[in-house]
């Protein structure tokens, strides 16, 4: 018989997961607001563009599903440090693997458990860049710039994660791409725009999977296009320069009054 952990796994659609799981937060009173959707819809755009070795449909279920036991604005620090392990614990009755439980443990790092599952590094990225982005009652959201910095140099400078590089190249990657609507718009800005304005989580939902995620996957896909003819246009070209005009000048300098030596571009 199908268990719950079969029926969402087996939902092979973004929406579908989020459905599902939005059903799931009303019938059992487990977390699941719009910023799970809102981290949710960042890390589908990362697996598609740093195309990492992972089980696509398994990281975002996880992704979805990670944060279930989550107190929303919890001050108390015990709830905080055992969320994670708690909605594990609540995953493996619904009927997920032992991994797969152990990857929404590591979401973060209170646990100690270790060694860390390659997604669970994932996981821990997401989580915490998206949720900078958003405003608390504390403080507004960061720029992703700044968001960025916070990740690399506070939060993780204790810690090792894989997938830090290449996270930073997504963010500088994706901040380059403009969605137009009224006004020219970072792909970013714009989500965190959708997220603060649209007060029903299933609207939400809609604005994101149906709008949202089609203009970005098209843009995305014609800036990497163009970014890959770019790159095959200097390497077929016999005529580029090898080295840059500075140094070609020293170069230059060098021959002419016969000490030609080692030069680093």
């Amino acid at each position: 018989m199908e268990n719950f952990a079969d029926y969402i796994l087996n939902e092979e659609t973004f929406s579908g997961k989020l459905e599902i799981a939005y059903y799931l937060s009303k019938k059992r009173k487990v977390f699941f607001d719009k910023s799970v959707i809102f981290k949710s819809e960042i890390l589908r755009m990362f697996l598609n563009y740093s195309k990492i070795d992972v089980d696509k449909n398994f990281v975002l279920t996880a992704a979805i599903l990670c944060n279930c036991k989550k107190i929303d604005n919890a001050q108390d620090i015990e709830s905080i440090h055992s969320y994670a392990r708690k909605g594990a614990q609540y995953l493996e009755m619904l009927g997920f693997g032992k991994r797969f439980c152990k990857i929404c443990e590591e979401i973060n790092r209170y646990s100690n458990s270790n060694p860390r599952e390659r997604e669970s590094d994932i996981l821990e990225l997401i989580d915490q860049f998206g949720g900078m982005l958003l405003d608390r009652p504390e403080r507004i959201g960061f720029k992703p710039d700044e968001a960025i910095v916070l990740l690399e140099h506070r939060n993780l400078k204790d810690n090792y994660n894989r997938y830090l590089e290449t996270f930073i190249n997504f963010v500088n990657f994706i901040e380059k791409i403009n969605i137009n609507e009224l006004v020219n718009m970072t792909a970013l800005k714009r989500l965190v725009k959708i997220h603060n304005e649209t007060n029903s989580i299933t609207k939400f939902m809609e604005e994101v999977v149906y709008d949202y995620e089609p203009k970005i996957d098209k843009l995305m896909a014609n800036y990497l296009e163009n970014e890959s003819k770019e790159m095959f246009k200097k390497v077929e070209n016999p005529n580029r320069p090898l080295f840059s005009e500075e140094t070609a000048k020293k170069i230059m300098s060098h021959i002419e009054e016969g000490t030609v030596a080692e030069i680093k571009e």
